[in-house]
């Protein structure tokens, strides 16, 4: 079943080549892309730190909704979850851990955007030197990309990960309160565990994050040549496409891309979010719990069905967050350009 998820991410990704060559051919044109080198580095970073602060900000509170789902001993609906956190801690509560978050967001999509692109421009260079097509050089690329920017990021983020979920978790009116801040959190954690508390769930977060951002990037770059092939365009009409259809077939594109990696990837995410966590106590210690121990306990308590839970958020905030983070992206990219001119001719 935790296998499941990686081989078929790994197979998928490997047969879009494959895919793209027989179902798109080789003459599909799309938007020049905008390279590494093409960027004005310090612009790209201090523009996307503002831009995905404030995307994060808006889709924090489904964020949190599937946290609770995923530890929640029984099955509880996203409505009744909301009106719980409204009625008992106010709008505050959908922002728990929101501070910790924020500060972890900024240097992880730094790693992230920038191994990203240096990786699909390196990638995608060199399989074109071997002679693959360019939309199969596309597919390649953007797969590699996708992997290599998600293993980066993880190395920040999943000690984000780990303090963010604890405070969104945590009962509001606890006494005494386990965490007060980010930082008690941060402090308590590396005194009770070690650094390994604070990279617990590393293993799963990477076996959940990079097959399937892998599959993303490279089912983006199939759906954006699938909705351009459909509409014909070529490229004298792709020159003149307003910004505004860049952005819905951008839009699309991503929201495409969202559904299956959702669909892959619960069951390892509800795993990864009770192993950084919950715990167990023995003889009055509390002692972090195995993966083998964390799935026998969902299992025990509602079945299969239980490494679903969350689903419905985390689908949903997938999907406005590929929407919205592509979309933003791309502007991203454009605003950072050297030579903004040559993108408009």
């Amino acid at each position: 079943m935790i296998l499941y998820p990686f081989l078929s991410a790994t197979v998928k990704a490997l047969s879009f080549p494959i895919f793209l060559t027989v179902f798109l051919g080789s003459d599909v044109h799309v938007p020049a892309d905008i390279d590494w080198h093409m960027l004005d580095k310090s612009k790209f970073f201090f523009l996307g730190a503002a831009l995905f602060s404030g995307v994060s900000a808006g889709l924090y509170p489904a964020m949190v909704l599937k946290t609770r789902q995923q530890v929640s001993s029984t099955q509880i609906s996203c409505f009744k979850m909301s009106f719980s956190i409204m009625r008992c801690e106010g709008l505050r509560g959908f922002y728990r851990g929101f501070g910790t978050t924020l500060m972890g967001t900024i240097p992880a999509r730094a790693l992230y955007m920038g191994a990203l692109e240096v990786t699909k421009t390196s990638v995608g260079s060199s399989t074109v030197r071997l002679g693959f097509s360019d939309t199969t050089a596309t597919a390649i690329a953007s797969a590699a990309a996708g992997l290599s920017s998600a293993m980066a990021a993880q190395l920040v983020w999943t000690p984000i990960d780990v303090v963010s979920q604890r405070l969104m978790v945590q009962a509001p009116n606890a006494s005494p309160c386990r965490y007060k801040n980010g930082l008690d959190a941060f402090r308590k954690i590396l005194f009770a565990d070690g650094l390994k508390g604070l990279y617990r769930g590393f293993g799963i977060s990477m076996l959940t994050y990079a097959p399937s951002n892998a599959v993303w990037w490279a089912s983006y770059s199939v759906a954006n040549k699938l909705i351009y092939g459909g509409l014909g365009w070529s490229d004298n009409i792709r020159r003149s496409e307003s910004k505004a259809t860049a952005v819905a077939v951008q839009g699309l594109s991503a929201a495409m891309a969202s559904g299956v990696s959702a669909l892959i990837t619960t069951p390892l995410d509800t795993i990864k979010t009770r192993l950084q966590v919950l715990d167990k106590e023995e003889n009055g210690v509390r002692k972090p719990l195995t993966m083998l121990q964390t799935v026998r306990n969902l299992v025990k308590e509602s079945g299969l069905a239980a490494c679903y839970r969350g689903l419905g958020p985390r689908w949903a905030s997938m999907s406005l967050s590929a929407t919205t983070m592509i979309t933003t992206y791309e502007l991203l990219k454009r605003l950072s350009a050297k030579n903004q001119e040559s993108l408009t001719s």
